[in-house]
């Protein structure tokens, strides 16, 4: 794969990560695959990385059909939701008539992008191989999204692993990253690189925290008054995700 692909131009609450970027690019390589190539692909890592949003912005780029997994569901449940994002209203009959269903929609545009967000629950329900008897079906390029053990997991089930041809990694945020973030939520605020580098360390690069941290950042910044702050100015909290102690 090539790892210097990237993404056009942002807009919106899309930050320009580098998770987004890495994201996109194992999607393009799975809509661009050459003929004969198996279209399933991974993308994966640690919980608060941003792989959903990265998951968001793939598919407002790409038009892709977008099924995010609950725990609550049954094989029934998924195929409805994914007859739902197919545009069919109530759907209905037994699993395999839907499944059958679905097929047939999804047929018709052999090259649209599917991405299955929390896609290791479907390997935890023992569901996977719903997942490649579509793509086995329609021949469509499927996007796996989960957790950092998704690939572990898929070693389970021969059928489903040995169709993966591209796998793309969340990586931890960097400065860079923070940068982009502070930029996209906070356009009002000038964010010093040293505060910035700080966030990054404490919330070990998960953007979850980065992003909650810079909102104290910004409550903080208000309250004195400034439009712009660094790790001097700063007197506020760092979300580390570590839950307080109660002290002795």
């Amino acid at each position: 794969m090539n790892q210097n692909v990237k993404p056009p131009a942002y807009s919106g609450t899309v930050a320009p990560l580098k998770n987004v970027a890495a994201a996109y690019a194992v999607a393009q390589q799975l809509i661009d695959r050459p003929a004969g190539v198996d279209g399933l692909g991974c993308f994966y890592g640690p919980s608060g990385y941003g792989k959903s949003k990265a998951s968001t912005y793939v598919q407002n780029r790409t038009g892709a059909i977008y099924l995010e997994v609950f725990d609550y569901w049954t094989r029934r449940k998924f195929c409805q939701a994914l007859l739902a994002e197919l545009g069919v209203d109530k759907p209905r009959g037994s699993i395999a008539d839907m499944m059958d269903h679905a097929l047939r929609l999804l047929q018709d545009d052999p090259n649209r992008l599917m991405i299955i967000d929390e896609a290791d629950k479907l390997v935890d329900k023992h569901m996977i191989e719903l997942v490649r008897d579509l793509y086995k079906g329609a021949r469509i390029p499927v996007l796996l999204v989960g957790e950092e053990r998704l690939p572990e997991k898929l070693k389970a089930y021969e059928r489903c692993e040995n169709r993966v041809t591209a796998y793309g990694m969340a990586n931890p945020s960097d400065l860079d990253d923070a940068r982009a973030l502070a930029g996209i939520y906070h356009r009002g605020l000038i964010v010093h690189d040293d505060l910035l580098a700080e966030i990054v360390l404490r919330a070990k690069g998960v953007a979850s925290r980065i992003v909650t941290t810079l909102a104290q950042v910004a409550q903080f910044a208000r309250a004195a008054g400034k439009g712009e702050i660094g790790l001097a100015e700063y007197g506020g909290q760092y979300f580390t995700g570590i839950a307080p102690r109660r002290g002795r």
